[in-house]
Order: structure tokens, then sequence, then C-alpha cells
């Protein structure tokens, strides 16, 4: 979601580790290789390169969108013919159930849609606005940066236990509000004012990545909605994401060329969020983590009772510590990587300036292509719902490590950008995989509590990063993370696709 801090980080990050020698992370190759003898490519072809990348990524992506409806739309037919005495049984007719899912499907996605749109539109001007039009220091704009994962750590685990008892659509409405404030705070050039503004925003996005799927897996929960359903809309928010993100990176570049303000997008999003607003509070229908019992909450209002309980439950559950392990992994190096991609493609490059538009939007079309997969593999499989995303999250991390490990050795330009279009396309992939494992191991009592817990870890593990530098060792952040998702992948397939395995056969875990 953070891939749009793009360019300028690498800029904070050689701030927070000054170690960087920076006449060295933009050397080229002096010498041209057989491939850049076969292609043609040279300096004054640089830019038509990553052109033609995107051109053939939008080719392949409509073609797969084209392709993924005519597929969907045999699904339904198929669906709507042998499923009519399984829904019956469940207490809703096949009509009524299509009903239900396209209803909710519209509800969620429409929200969906523009509260990331409100995210997006932010993430690719905060430094630009700190540094160059508020003309803060570096160090002062690396310390607003980390002040804003710190308190989404901090505060995630409140957030959870408090979408668990006083209802996720209250905290999604919360999340409205709150981040509405950050907006209007970043518009403050006084530092304590940006400071809070952070911390509102570090709330907010503990919340965003929480409260919105707990709602969304309770919803179809309540409606008798298949593990299918819920799948395929997780692989649609994931393709809207995409589709967001690029709409939303060219509207914010062409209304601060407009208004000649970086602060314009931030003024934008925040009547997105108000629209969110509005829209949740007319067409989303209040859903809990137990029974919103009121005395509980005046009595514990912090939840810590919930809290020990979600722990332990963790604890005794070894499926739920690697579901936590791969998310602290992936998601951590995707964090990482966003910081390192820019200085890491410009080391070889053969032109002085990357057109970083043009490989942002191959990034997003990449994650769309990685989202369109998932649905074809999760809606083409045999096996049962779990094992199928458990063998999806394994392949998934097992990939990414692959990438990660190509684009650390390979100096050439051209085939780390490809290298890091997989793994954006694995991040495609991956955010429905993960909810629906998320979805299928935690109980709903403490859905958003366990999903809070889980970006705790992940959290600390990005401030650190950040407060050691990772630009001045990018190599070697770049093969930790790979290792990393190595280790994660192998420990799914060992511990949650072997239990599942041996209780399909009747085996003990």
């Amino acid at each position: 979601m953070t891939a749009s801090l793009i360019g300028p980080l690498t800029t904070l990050v050689d701030t927070i580790s000054p170690a960087c020698e920076h006449e060295n992370c933009t050397s080229s190759a002096s010498t041209p290789t057989v491939l850049d003898t076969l292609v043609g490519f040279d300096m004054a072809r640089g830019n038509r390169f990553y052109e033609f990348q995107l051109l053939w990524l939008s080719i392949g992506c409509l073609v797969a969108l084209i392709a993924d409806r005519q597929a969907a739309a045999g699904r339904r037919r198929l669906a709507a013919k042998d499923s009519r005495e399984e829904r019956a049984e469940g207490g809703l007719s096949s009509a009524g159930s299509a009903s239900a899912l396209a209803a909710l499907t519209k509800q969620y996605l429409l929200v969906y849609a523009i509260v990331m749109g409100a995210d997006w539109l932010q993430g690719p001007y905060v430094y630009s606005l700190y540094r160059e039009q508020y003309e803060f220091p570096e160090r002062i704009v690396a310390i607003l940066f980390v002040t804003g994962f710190m308190s989404a750590g901090l505060a995630a685990p409140l957030i959870g236990v408090w979408a668990d008892q006083h209802g996720r659509k209250r905290l999604c409405l919360v999340f409205c509000f709150t981040y509405t404030l950050a907006c209007l705070c970043i518009l403050v050039p006084f530092l304590p004012i940006l400071l809070i503004g952070r911390v509102l925003g570090g709330i907010s996005t503990s919340i965003l990545f929480s409260a919105f799927e707990s709602w969304l897996v309770s919803a179809a929960s309540s409606h008798a909605l298949p593990q299918s359903d819920l799948s395929t809309i997780m692989g649609r928010a994931t393709l809207v994401n995409g589709l967001v993100a690029t709409g939303a990176g060219v509207f914010s570049n062409q209304l601060v060329g407009f208004t000649g303000s970086f602060a314009s997008p931030f003024i934008a999003s925040g009547g997105l969020l108000i629209l969110a607003w509005a829209v949740i509070r007319g067409s989303w229908i209040e859903n809990y983590g137990g029974s919103g019992d009121v005395a509980s909450a005046v009595s514990d209002p912090f939840q810590l009772g919930r809290l020990r309980v979600a722990l332990r439950i963790v604890s005794d559950d070894p499926r739920l510590l690697v579901l936590g392990l791969t998310q602290t992994c992936f998601e951590g190096s995707m964090y990482l990587f966003v910081f390192l991609w820019v200085p890491s493609l410009q080391e070889f490059s053969l032109m002085g300036l990357l057109p970083l538009g043009y490989i942002f939007s191959s990034f997003m079309l990449s994650m769309m292509l990685g989202s369109i997969l998932y649905t074809y593999l999760s809606s083409a499989s045999t096996e049962t719902s779990l094992l199928t995303h458990a063998k999806l999250s394994s392949a998934v991390c097992a990939l990414s490590a692959l990438a990660l490990a190509v684009s650390v050795s390979q100096p050439d330009e051209r085939l780390r950008f490809w290298a890091f279009c997989v793994f954006e396309a694995c991040v495609g992939l991956y955010y429905p995989v993960q909810g629906m494992l998320r979805s299928t191991l935690i109980a709903n009592e403490h859905r958003a509590t366990l999903s809070s817990l889980f970006r705790v870890p992940l959290n600390v593990f990005v401030v650190v990063s950040l407060l050691t530098g990772v630009s001045s060792a990018r190599s070697a952040v770049l093969t930790a993370s790979s290792l990393m998702l190595a280790f994660s992948s192998i420990m799914t397939g060992a511990v949650i696709v072997n239990r599942v395995e041996n209780v399909a056969t009747g085996n003990r875990p």
C-alpha cells in the first residue's frame, strides 16, 4: 500500500543512516553486455524500454481481465446449477444467495475503493510537502515518518480489541474521522501539529488493515456465503486497489500541477474520507467479535482481558504463529522494497533519470495481474479452501524470495525491473491469500484483535530497519528479505499445509 512513497523516501533513508555513498548509488555500467548488443538497449532508448514494458503489461492486464470476466461468468452459471441444494440447506435459495453476494460485493468494494483512493492520494507527496514546501530539515522529516510507523505499532493491539468489542463498522467510521484529522493536521506547517497528524495517521492505518477486512468476513458469514464467494471478493478488492492506485497517482499529479501546492492531494483525500464515512454509515450493518457487551466495555475500557485471551490463542496454535510470521516477513519486505527499488534500479541504470511514473504504473499493473491470477488459481483448485490458500501462501513467499534474490544477484537494470515486477505480482497474490487464511483460521470473536496483533511485529521490524539504515546496505537488506521469505515459505508448508493434509487424511498433526 505504501508503494506510492517512491523516490523521495530514498533520500529519507539516507538521512536516517548517512553512511550511504551517494556517488556509488548512481553508478552505471560502462561496458555493454551481449544482451545490450542484441536488444539494442542504450541510454537514448532507456525510456522507450520502460514505455514498452508498460505497454505490454497494459495489454496483458486487459487480456487477463477479459478472460477473467468470461471465466467468472462461466463459474457463476456452474455454481447456480450445482449449489442449489447446498445453499438451500444453509437457509438461502440460490437466487437469494447470489443477491446477497452481489449486494455485499458492491457495499464493500465501493467503500474499499474510496478509502484506498484517499490513502493513495497522500502517498506520493508526504515527503515533498514536508521537505520542499515546508522546508523542514531531513532529520525532522525522518522523525515524522518514524512517528507514523511507531504509532501504528503501538495502537494496533487496542485497535483490534476495540473493533471486536465496539463494532467493526464503528471503528471504520472512526478511521474516516481520524484520517481526515490527519489530513487537516498536515496542512499546518507547525511541527507539534504535524506530529499529531502522524500519530493519527498511524492509528488510521491500523484500522484500515484490520477492521475493514474483519467487517467483510463477518458480513459474509452472516449471509452464509461460501468461502469461494469470499475469496472472489478479496481477489476483486486487490484488483480494485491496483486500479485505484494508478488512477490516484495520475489525479494527484494533475492536481498538484493545477494548484501548485503539494497540500492539495491531502484536501482531496479528506473529501474522499468524508464520502466514505457517509457511505459506511448509510449502507453497512454493524457486526461484532462478541456480544458487544457494554458492561465489559465499561469495566475494562482497554479490553486487556480480551487481549490476553487473544495472545493465548496465538501462542497455543502454531498455525497462527506461522500466519503472523508470514505477515511480518512478507509485508516487512514489501515496506523495505518501497525504500529500495529506486536506488536498486538507479545503481546500474544507463540513463541519468529513471522514468519513475512508468515504472510505478508497471508495478501496479503487475499487482493487478497477480490478483487476477489469484482468482483463477483459487477457483480452479479442487482442494479445500484452507489447503489451497496455505499452499498458495507458501508458493507466493517462495516466488517472492526468488524474485528478490534475482534482483540482488543480477547487475542488469532490466532483469532487476522484471524481478521487481514479479515481486509486485506476488503482492497482488499475497493480500487475498492472507486474508482468506485469516478468515479461516481466526474465529470471528477475535478476528480484528488478532489481525491487529500481527501488525505489531511488522511495524517494529520496519521502524528498527529504518533507524538502523537500509539504503546504505541495499543488497544485504534485499538478501535478508529473500531469506526471511524463504523461511516463511518453508514454515507455512511444514506447519499449516502439513497439518491440514494430516487432518484430511485422518492422521494426527
